[in-house]
């Protein structure tokens, strides 16, 4: 089962999006329709809203008056609490129970308005945002609605900021253009990315690419901080720390377009526990690999850290993204561990020499040229990493910098 996030601010064309994915096969799990059904006439939702807000936000028939309802809840921002605090639970429940009933292979598609407000990006493994900008919202509002601009307005600015959505999203569908538009967009969304995750998901396979460096993106840190926190929700209390290693991590250094992330755990028994989570989360195991292929010499030893060669002590296990738009592989290493350590120190030790960084290019760009696959292009780096490694614990040691 593959868990997409859909959401946009309102008037933004969220609806349009999730018709059509509807049609191309995905069971839509809908917040607004939810969120009505909970407050229907005789619900503890619609109780609950009368305790809070008083019978005025009834109709004479008992059902819920939804514009006198927003008249209040929207007036301030303590209201407004009050009325996602009734709301939200209920909501949750019932999508839990929408989910728990579906195929094990479907697409969900869960339409949530307030998914970003409510700090629920993290729970899938690929967020879309439809946008628009704030302008055009309102007009659709006040034409398509009948809202008053003011309410629109008022409307817009309680929800999230188009930066807020900009730092979640996994997809960002701009819907400035026509319906038709938006559509077509989705579509290809969908055909492109969304059904490939799924069958790789339900297949257990990971997404390779030929190895190519490519020049720097500023939008890695960005990904790489979005990855991490949907880690840090799906390993939870197993995970120690969860950070963005490798090349994309470090500012300016061109790389693979690949993101690699790095999972400390207590014991590689806790990294197998946490194999049915990742693969939930977009990431099944890469079950052939059980740990680093680590060929140190005499020199690679550090005084000051026992880093010997034990196989023992270099393993771990890796998980890859089943999503073809965004490569990343999942380390699960175990806390002290000399892998572990190495990891979050190379990072560190090219952000901090503009030397070292400049030679890491020039030999990658060598060993890419004469190898496309992934597994021979990191067997032809192994002679600079055995000297650079002994060369990062000496940095390390003279400033004293500690993993």
């Amino acid at each position: 089962m593959l868990r997409i996030g859909l959401t946009g601010g309102i008037g933004a064309g969220k609806s349009t999006v999730s018709a059509t994915f509807s049609e191309c096969g995905g069971i839509i799990v809908d917040g607004d329709v939810i969120a009505r059904e909970v407050v229907e006439p005789g619900t503890e939702g619609l109780a609950a809203l009368v305790d809070a807000f008083g019978s005025e936000i009834l109709l004479p028939d008992g059902a819920l008056n939804r514009p006198a309802l927003a008249a209040v809840a929207f007036s301030d921002d303590q209201k407004r609490a009050t009325l996602n605090g009734i709301v939200h639970p209920l909501v949750g429940r019932r999508r839990a129970e929408l989910i728990a009933a579906a195929a094990a292979d479907a697409v969900i598609v869960e339409d949530i308005p307030l998914l970003v407000e409510s700090q629920m990006a993290p729970l899938f493994p690929l967020v879309v945002i439809v946008h628009a900008d704030v302008e055009t919202r309102i007009q659709r509002l006040t034409g398509q609605r009948g809202m008053t601009e003011a309410d629109a307005r008022a409307r817009i600015a309680a929800q999230a900021t188009e930066e807020q959505r900009r730092a979640v999203a996994d997809v960002w569908l701009d819907n400035s253009g026509s319906p038709a538009d938006l559509r077509a967009a989705a579509r290809e969304l969908w055909q492109r990315r969304i059904a490939p995750f799924a069958h790789n998901l339900g297949a257990g396979q990971v997404v390779r690419r030929p190895v190519r460096v490519v020049p720097a993106d500023p939008g890695w840190a960005a990904e790489g901080q979005r990855i991490c926190q949907r880690l840090r929700v799906a390993c939870g209390a197993a995970a120690i720390r969860v950070d963005h290693i490798g090349s994309t991590s470090v500012p300016g250094l061109a790389a693979k377009d690949v993101i690699d992330i790095q999972v400390t755990v207590e014991s590689l028994t806790a990294a197998d526990e946490l194999a049915e989570a990742l693969r939930a989360a977009g990431y099944p195991r890469i079950d052939q690999i059980t740990g680093d292929d680590v060929k140190l010499d005499a020199r690679s030893t550090v005084p000051a850290f026992d880093h010997s060669n034990d196989p023992a002590l270099w393993g771990k296990r890796i998980h890859g993204s089943a999503d073809p738009g965004r490569p990343t592989f999942v380390h699960l290493r175990v806390d002290g561990w000399p892998g572990q350590q190495f990891a979050l120190l190379f990072g560190a030790w090219l952000a901090a020499n503009p030397a070292v960084r400049s030679e890491y290019v020039d030999v990658k760009r060598q060993v890419a040229a004469a190898h496309s696959d992934g597994g021979d292009y990191a067997d032809a780096k192994e002679p600079w990493f055995r000297d650079a490694y002994r060369r990062a614990w000496e940095w390390a040691d003279a400033v004293d910098w500690r993993p």
